[in-house]
């Protein structure tokens, strides 16, 4: 009569185990200022997205995704200048960078982590995975996919929920339709970052503005 009891146990069991990425090494550094670091983790938790995807009970893909909005971008850099006691010139040269690009594209950090590297070449032409800007006035594909790299320490400090076997992405989108109008138009709320393939489908959305 036990039996089925411990059987779905058991599973459970397995099912916790594959819900959260592997987390090995140190943890991502954070500032001194508990202020400012809380400041910080509530700028990227409003415009951060994560999703998981599973095949039964095996998780396939851990995802995490940033929209690099003014607002954002102006949080990372102040959080980098912390880090690296960096001078007030410096600061605001990296800020009017930062707002140029903004103004160029709609760019994303993503974050994966795969079970099997084989699926990871975003930027390839023949890579598996489709990914889509969604808003309110329809979706776009990327213009430009850059691999980052392996994620390191550094990467943890600006993006905590990616661990030591994730790899970066940047991932940048148009500002304008085919028609001139907005991609994301005055006034979103939100938008999504999806990407989608054969083993799977993952949506994140985070605030727009």
């Amino acid at each position: 009569m036990r039996k089925p009891f411990v059987t779905v146990a058991l599973l459970a069991l397995l099912a916790g185990c594959v819900t959260t990425p592997p987390t090995v090494g140190e943890h991502a550094p954070s500032l001194e200022d508990e202020q400012a670091e809380e400041a910080y983790q509530s700028v990227l938790e409003k415009y951060s997205g994560r999703k998981e995807i599973y095949d039964g009970f095996n998780t396939r893909v851990f995802a995490g995704v940033t929209l690099q909005t003014p607002a954002f971008r102006e949080a990372r850099v102040r959080r980098r200048a912390a880090f690296q006691v960096l001078p007030a010139n410096k600061v605001e040269q990296l800020l009017a960078e930062e707002r140029t690009a903004a103004a160029e594209v709609h760019e994303f950090f993503l974050g994966v982590h795969l079970n099997d590297y084989r699926y990871g070449g975003f930027d390839l032409k023949t890579s598996i995975w489709r990914l889509a800007l969604v808003t309110p006035a329809g979706e776009v594909t990327p213009t430009r996919i850059i691999r980052v790299g392996r994620v390191n320490l550094d990467t943890r400090a600006y993006y905590p929920y990616t661990d030591v076997f994730w790899t970066g992405w940047k991932v940048q989108f148009p500002t304008t339709l085919s028609n001139g109008q907005p991609v994301i138009p005055p006034g979103t709320k939100q938008v999504t970052f999806r990407m989608a393939s054969a083993l799977g489908k993952a949506e994140m959305t985070m605030a727009a503005e």
